[in-house]
């Protein structure tokens, strides 16, 4: 079995800037686009393999045909065809909305579909860029909702100065929004539930406030207060060092001027390579490569035993799975 690369799905949002295309070296002339759907199972909005026999297919039917061999047995038997993870370049050119996720208890209760917990790698940000992370004081529910009728709520949000590198893991209930100027990779569960805090009274295309979910929100945040709520680490180059590690996704940074051979198996589970700098090429067991460059993400599946990455010069990795 091959590595496997897919389509990017382009989403145009009322944020978007003009980033995407040219990090990822597209002829592509669409305007505001916010994110890049790097590697979906999103229902309706599933990624569609681009090299290979099986180019063309829908990553569910892919899961369909190869399983376990695929995404690993146990990811096969709790999440069916649905690939648990999902991976995304997102471009503010004006800060998103402030918004909570749901957790999988609440999601499934209330949507039928799994919550989202993610993190977040900065890969560029404008000076002057920040991004909310949590709760600076401690609120309840009633408060909450007061504040963001009286539009207050941002007076007791948490606001992170940013850098290129910068580490932050979101779990379900944190309340967050990213900041105009940033850059970044999103890996997260696989749902699509957002709910909306706060959108600073914007107004879309046709002069409509978007719908806010007040009350949705209030009994999803989790109203702790953290005393730091970014992921720290420690550079190393030449191996692996790990940013976040939770129930849902491990991901780590590859930081290569090196060849690097990967073993996996002793692991029952997909990894996703997304290049976030630089480039390099992927050789697997079985005799597969292919190269991999900045702005592109790659599928190794479950039964790959090992990836020997052999960089072009210098590449940056970010390498996931669950």
């Amino acid at each position: 079995m091959y590595l496997f690369k897919f389509e990017p799905l382009l989403k145009q949002t009322l944020w978007g800037g003009d980033k995407i295309r040219t990090y990822k070296h597209l002829h592509n002339t669409l305007p505001h686009v916010g994110e890049s759907w790097e590697l979906s199972g999103v229902p309706g909005h599933e990624s569609v393999v681009a090299n290979g026999e099986w180019k063309g297919t829908l990553l569910p039917d892919l899961i369909g045909h190869l399983g376990a061999d695929l995404v690993g047995a146990d990811n096969l038997a709790r999440h069916g065809n649905l690939f648990p993870l999902l991976v995304k370049f997102i471009d503010a050119r004006l800060d998103l909305s402030i918004q909570v996720h749901p957790d999988d208890r609440l999601a499934h209760e209330r949507h039928g579909c799994p919550g989202k917990n993610e993190m977040w790698y900065v890969i560029a940000a404008e000076p002057g860029a920040r991004l909310c992370a949590g709760l600076s004081q401690t609120i309840d529910a009633d408060e909450y909702e007061r504040r963001v009728r009286e539009g207050t709520i941002e007076e007791v949000l948490c606001f992170h100065d940013l850098h290129a590198g910068d580490v932050f893991h979101i779990p379900a209930g944190r309340v967050h929004s990213i900041g105009a100027g940033t850059f970044l990779a999103e890996i997260q569960q696989t749902s699509d539930i957002t709910y909306r805090i706060y959108d600073f009274n914007r107004r879309d295309d046709n002069g409509n406030l978007r719908e806010l979910h007040t009350e949705l929100a209030k009994d999803a945040i989790d109203y702790r207060v953290l005393a730091d709520y970014r992921s720290h680490y420690t550079p190393h180059a030449n191996e692996p060092v790990e940013l976040v590690t939770s129930p849902q996704f491990t991901t780590s940074l590859y930081d290569l001027t090196e060849p690097m051979c990967c073993d996996y198996s002793d692991l029952d589970t997909f990894i996703i390579y997304v290049c976030t700098a630089g480039a390099a090429t992927l050789h697997s067991y079985g005799g597969h490569s292919l190269p991999i460059s900045q702005g592109e993400t790659v599928l190794v599946p479950a039964c790959t035993r090992w990836v020997d990455i052999r960089p072009e010069g210098h590449v940056t990795l970010l390498e996931s799975w669950t």
